[in-house]
C-alpha cells in the first residue's frame, strides 16, 4: 500500500520501530506500535494542528505598507547574532503562497493552523491612530477566509515577538507601561475586526523567551543585556526581564479584559495566553536538587502561571529577586488573576536540575534560577540527542508537566501549542532524502502516546498542534535548523515538498 508522494505506508510505519528506543530507555517501548494508535484514542472533539509564527513565515517582511518590526532590525544591525547571518526578509514567502500552503494542510487533514498576526503589519506605527494598513489587513482576511473555506480552524496568537519598531523608539516599548494602552488598542483592533471568524486567540507567545532572550542575553531581538551577560550596546540584565515580563503580564489582561468585556458575548470565542517551559527533573535524589527542578519550574513556568493562577509571582521569585521583581497593585493583581479561558502549552524536552549557589553581583535570569541544567546524568544522556542542541527526546516529560499542571495549577483547559524536533539543514542531502525525517515520526509517536496518558490521567486537553507546520527562519539558528512538516528547497524557489511525518500524521489522523 502505497499513499501520495510514493511514500509506503509499510516504510513509515517501519521508521518508527526502528526509531522507538533511546540510550536513557524512556522513549514509547517498541510494544506500543502493535497497538491501534490514532486520532480515534484521543476524545471526539480533540484538535489537530500545526503552527507557524508570521516573522518565521511570512516574508514580504518590508512591503506592502508594513512597518519594520524589531526583528527586522535586529537581522540588520546584528547580522552575527543569527547563526548563518540570515533573517525573514523573505522566509517562506507565505505571504504569496498562503493558498498553496493551505491545500497543504488540508491535504494532511489538520483540523487547525495555528498562525500569528504581525502587529507592524496591521499598524506601521504600532498605534492604530498612526493608521491602519489595509493590505495588511487584507492578507490575514484572505488567510481566515482561505482557511476556513478549507474546513480549517484558525487558532490566532496577537503577538509572536515580531514587535513595532515604532514604539520601541517613542517610547522603549515592553520596558514602559505605555506598552498596556496601546498593547490593548491593537488587541482590541484585532478582535474587532476579524473576531466574527476566529475564535481562538492568544495574547503572547512564550513571554518568558522574548523577556529573557532579548533582556537578557542580547541574544534575540531587540538585542538588550549587560556587558557581563553578552555583546549588547545598551541594556540592564538584573532588572529588564523581569520589566519586560511584567508589563507583558499587564498588557495581556488589558487585551483579555477588552476581549470579555466588548466581544466575547457576541464573537463566542476564547482567550488565553501560550508558555513555554521544558520539564525539570532533579538530577540527584537529594533535597537541593529537588529545590533546584522547583525553581527552575517557577522561573519557566511559575514566572506567568502564577499570576495568572493566583494573582502574584511565586514565592521563589519574589525571595530571590527582592526588589528587583516589579510588584503588582491590588486592581492589577484582580485583572490578571483567572485571565485565560485556556493555557497553551509550549513543550519540547527535559532537563536535570541541580543546585548552582547563588550570585552577589553580575545578575542575571539564568544566575538568578540558582539551577545548573544539564541533558545528561553520569554520562549518559536522558533521551535521544538530536541536531538541536538543547533538544534531546524526552516524550515522558510532556506527561510529567501536564500533570504538574493539572495539580498546582487548577487544571486549566490546555492545548499543546508547539512541540517537535528540528534537523540539520543539510544542503548536500537531495531533497527525496531530505524528507525522510524518520526522528520527527518518532518523536510526534512518542509525545502523542504520552499525552494520551495525560489525558487519561485526568488532564484536560483539548488540542495539540506540531511545531511547525514548514521549515522557516528559526530565529538565532536562521535557516540552519528545520523543524517543519514541509520541507522548503530554499536553493530552487521554495518548492514545497511534504515530509515522511507529514504523511505519517495523514495517516494518523484518517479516520
Amino acid at each position: 500500500m502505497a499513499i501520495e508522494g510514493g511514500v509506503s505506508v509499510f516504510c513509515l510505519m517501519a521508521l518508527v520501530v526502528f526509531t522507538s528506543t533511546t540510550s536513557s530507555g524512556e522513549a514509547v517501548k517498541p510494544s506500543h506500535y502493535s497497538m491501534p494508535f490514532n486520532r480515534t484514542s484521543f476524545p471526539p472533539h480533540f484538535i489537530f494542528g500545526a503552527g507557524s509564527a508570521a516573522y518565521q513565515s511570512e516574508g514580504a517582511a518590508l512591503q506592502y505598507g508594513k512597518g519594520p518590526s524589531i526583528w527586522d532590525t535586529f537581522t540588520r544591525n546584528h547580522p552575527e547574532k543569527i547563526k548563518d547571518r540570515s533573517s525573514g526578509l523573505v522566509a517562506d514567502d507565505f505571504y504569496h503562497r498562503y493558498k498553496e500552503d493551505i491545500k497543504l494542510m488540508k491535504k494532511i487533514g489538520l483540523d487547525s493552523f495555528r498562525f500569528s498576526i504581525s502587529w507592524p503589519r496591521l499598524l506601521p506605527t504600532g498605534k492604530v491612530k498612526g493608521g491602519v494598513n489595509k493590505e495588511g489587513v487584507q492578507f490575514y482576511n484572505n488567510v481566515i477566509n482561505e482557511l476556513l473555506s478549507n474546513g480549517i480552524v484558525p487558532f490566532v496568537t496577537l503577538f509572536h515577538w515580531d514587535f513595532p519598531q515604532a514604539l520601541v523608539d517613542e517610547y522603549g516599548g515592553f520596558l514602559s507601561p505605555n506598552i498596556v494602552e496601546d498593547y490593548g488598542a491593537y488587541a482590541d483592533f484585532v478582535f474587532k475586526t476579524f473576531g466574527d471568524r476566529v475564535k481562538n486567540w492568544a495574547t503572547f507567545n512564550e513571554p518568558s523567551l522574548f523577556s529573557v532572550k532579548g533582556y537578557d542575553g542580547g541574544v534575540y531581538a531587540p538585542g538588550r543585556c549587560s556587558d557581563y551577560a553578552g555583546n549588547c550596546t545598551a541594556g540592564d540584565s538584573a532588572t529588564e526581564p523581569y520589566i519586560v515580563g511584567h508589563y507583558q503580564l499587564l498588557a495581556h489582561a488589558q487585551a483579555v479584559k477588552v476581549y470579555k468585556e466588548k466581544y466575547q458575548e457576541s464573537q463566542k470565542g476564547k482567550i488565553g495566553i501560550t508558555l513555554v517551559t521544558n520539564w525539570f527533573k532533579p538530577k540527584f535524589k537529594t533535597k537541593s536538587s529537588r529545590e533546584a527542578a522547583s525553581r527552575a519550574l517557577d522561573f519557566n513556568l511559575g514566572w506567568f502561571l502564577d499570576p495568572i493562577t493566583y494573582g502574584d509571582y511565586p514565592k521563589t521569585m519574589q525571595s530571590v529577586l527582592g526588589s528587583r521583581l516589579p510588584k503588582f497593585t491590588k486592581a492589577q493583581s484582580v485583572a490578571i488573576k483567572g485571565s485565560i479561558d485556556f493555557l497553551g502549552v509550549n513543550y519540547y524536552t527535559t532537563d536535570y536540575a541541580d543546585a548552582a549557589p547563588p550570585a552577589t553581583v553580575n545578575h542575571s535570569y539564568y544566575v538568578d534560577m540558582q539551577a545548573t541544567l544539564t541533558s545528561e546524568k553520569n554520562g549518559v544522556a536522558i533521551g535521544q540527542r538530536t541536531d538541536v542542541s538543547w533538544l534531546y527526546i524526552y516524550p515522558r516529560g510532556i506527561q510529567e508537566l501536564l500533570i504538574y499542571i493539572k495539580h498546582k495549577y487548577k487544571n486549566p483547559p490546555v492545548y499543546i501549542n508547539e512541540n517537535g524536533v528540528g534537523e540539520a539543514n543539510n544542503s548536500t542531502l537531495p531533497v527525496k532524502e531530505a524528507i525522510k525525517d524518520s526522528i520527527r515520526i518518532r518523536y510526534l509517536h512518542g509525545h502523542l502516546t504520552y499525552l494520551l496518558q495525560s489525558i487519561k490521567e485526568g488532564v484536560n486537553v483539548k488540542g495539540y498542534y506540531a511545531w511547525s507546520f514548514l521549515d522557516d527562519f528559526e530565529w538565532g539558528s536562521g535557516y540552519t535548523l528545520r523543524f517543519g512538516l514541509t520541507y522548503i528547497d530554499f536553493k530552487n524557489n521554495l518548492k514545497r515538498h511534504l515530509k515522511y511525518s507529514a504523511y505519517w500524521l495523514k495517516m494518523f489522523l484518517l479516520k
